[in-house]
């Protein structure tokens, strides 16, 4: 038998009759209607903005040229590197073939993930604490800032979310598979236990920190579902275990990763902090459940939810540094499912408490409208590379060279390959498509050294100002260089990155005996900001077309 919607199952007859009462399936509509309201909002804030003024930022411009690769040559490059990204890299792969490499297609995704995501939530929380809590958890779910922004992301952190949500929902239906027996005097089915399991192993394999979510399910099991959870979890092990040890010899990547720092450990306490006095708030009463056969309270699934991935990643980063928040963004739904507990039992409150709650509600609003524009601007990522595109472009002539310091600043060309074609890239042996990375190859030192001296000009590809350089001694060689026999004239700022412009030393010479001579020709401006110019739709359209595709 297949356990879906319970409403309620009553054991507490002795007749044959109440002995092997069928548990009642809530219709479809029944299902559905709870779920509208939050999916539409999610689906809304989703499809709001989207295409952030047509810019991508590095992650982006991965997914976009890896999956736009044959398949071949995806295969050999996940062998190399990312194969922690691969099935999402293939799901994309194979949307790009049908609907082309437009930003929509790119995100368009996750901006469904999220709202798959929040129906989740919603789901769970009807299941646990009631209609009205449920509405509000997915409500509350579809605003938090973190489930906007990657819920705008061609990356696979929000359908990953939602795999774990939904894992997390049809997990009740398992284990009530187990106390049904009990119950309705029927053999327990195993298909409860075959979605949840299909579920996570899908979630893990598009990305393997899914996994902690186990840790949570196991957690907040009852005795009597644990046997069938340990054989569940453990094939889910055994069909990721493959895509897991080739991630961890391929960890190297994920060496820019830091240690978390005393910042963040002192924000997430206080967030665990907050969510304990959501949970002891929202379990105040003999509620949390609809029916009294449910085998955990909403209480029990939603704190560890929320606080134990995040906990166990930030250990794990005590021996290697692997935590980022993002990895974890499932443990919102923790989150959320507390606020609309506490949120519904305000609801039953006196007037003045509620009064008070409806002022909370609408100065958190307030404060989520500022927070909402800004992740629909470019500057809300870390870089962007459509700027990067545009100034290249922009500034580039024949005779110049471009320089990247250092050899992984190359992942910004990759959105834009049919651009970056056209220039000299002084050091580039292999390009990332041809090499089946990610960087490519640079040649010897040598060659390099002599490319950069026949250069008209230098345009050098580096980070902001304040940011960590990698020193090996390929890019310590071309500082020198740069420092013996080229003269800085220009800084161009872009969000994440600079572009510097050199020129040999004669001619800057030459050009600043120009400018004594005839002021009115002074050379550009020592500073120029592109910041907010790839607003320049025609510029980044005539881009966009060929994003992706390598030749």
């Amino acid at each position: 038998m297949s356990i879906a919607e319970f409403d309620t199952i009553d054991d507490t007859e002795n007749t044959l009759e109440g002995r092997t009462q069928r548990v009642s399936m809530r219709s479809p509509r029944r299902f559905l209607t709870p779920l509208l309201l939050p999916v539409s909002l999610s689906t809304l804030l989703g499809v709001w903005g989207i295409r952030r003024d047509g810019t991508l930022w590095h992650d982006e411009a991965v997914t976009l040229e890896f999956s736009s690769r044959g398949l071949p040559d995806l295969w050999q490059t996940l062998g190399n590197i990312d194969a922690v990204h691969g099935a999402y890299y293939l799901l994309m792969h194979g949307l790009f073939g049908l609907f082309g490499t437009d930003l929509l297609v790119l995100r368009l995704p996750s901006v469904l993930a999220g709202a798959l995501a929040a129906a989740g939530v919603t789901a769970l929380g009807v299941r646990l604490s009631g209609t009205r809590a449920g509405i509000l958890a997915g409500l509350c779910f579809a605003v938090l800032p973190d489930v906007q922004r990657y819920s705008q992301e061609g990356r696979s952190y929000s359908l990953v979310c939602a795999l774990v949500v939904w894992a997390t929902y049809f997990l009740i239906n398992a284990v009530l598979s187990c106390r049904a027996p009990v119950i309705i005097g029927r053999r327990s089915s195993t298909v409860p236990w075959i979605v949840y399991g299909a579920l996570m192993l899908a979630a893990c394999i598009l990305h393997q920190f899914a996994a902690l979510a186990l840790v949570v399910h196991a957690f907040a099991l009852p005795d009597y579902a644990r046997r069938p959870w340990a054989y569940t979890a453990l094939l889910v092990a055994a069909g990721v275990a493959p895509l897991a040890a080739l991630g961890v010899a391929q960890s190297g990547q994920v060496a820019w990763i830091d240690g978390v720092t005393g910042g963040e450990y002192l924000y997430f306490a206080i967030l665990a902090s907050f969510a304990m006095a959501l949970s002891y708030f929202a379990s105040s009463r003999d509620a949390g459940k609809v029916f009294p056969e449910a085998p955990f309270s909403l209480r029990a699934i939603a704190l560890p939810l929320f606080i134990l991935p995040t906990a166990l990643l930030m250990l794990i980063s005590l021996y290697k540094p692997l935590y980022v928040e993002r990895y974890v963004l499932y443990g919102l739904a923790g989150l959320a499912l507390l606020l609309g507990a506490v949120l519904d039992r305000v609801l039953e409150l006196g007037r003045s408490l509620r009064a008070t709650a409806v002022i909370v509600v609408a100065l958190a609003i307030a404060l989520l409208i500022p927070e909402s524009l800004k992740l629909r601007a470019p500057e809300s990522r870390s870089d962007n590379v459509t700027d990067l595109a545009i100034a290249l472009s922009r500034e580039y002539a024949p005779g110049d060279g471009i320089l990247y310091l250092s050899v992984k600043r190359r992942a910004w060309s990759l959105a834009y390959p049919l651009v970056n074609k056209g220039m000299f890239d002084l050091a580039q042996e292999l390009t990332p498509a041809a090499s089946h990375g990610l960087y490519g190859t640079e040649l010897p030192s040598s060659q390099i050294r002599a490319r950069m001296r026949s250069s008209a000009r230098v345009l050098v590809v580096t980070e902001p100002e304040g940011h960590r350089v990698e020193s090996s001694g390929t890019e310590l060689m071309k500082e020198r260089v740069l420092a013996e026999y080229f003269t800085k004239s220009r800084t161009i700022r872009i969000d994440g990155a600079r572009v510097l412009i050199y020129e040999p030393r004669t001619t800057a010479t030459a050009h600043s005996l120009s400018s004594r001579v005839a002021p009115s020709r002074s050379k550009a401006p020592e500073h120029l900001n592109l910041t907010g110019k790839a607003g320049d739709k025609s510029t980044v359209d005539a881009f966009l077309p060929s994003a992706g595709r390598s030749d």
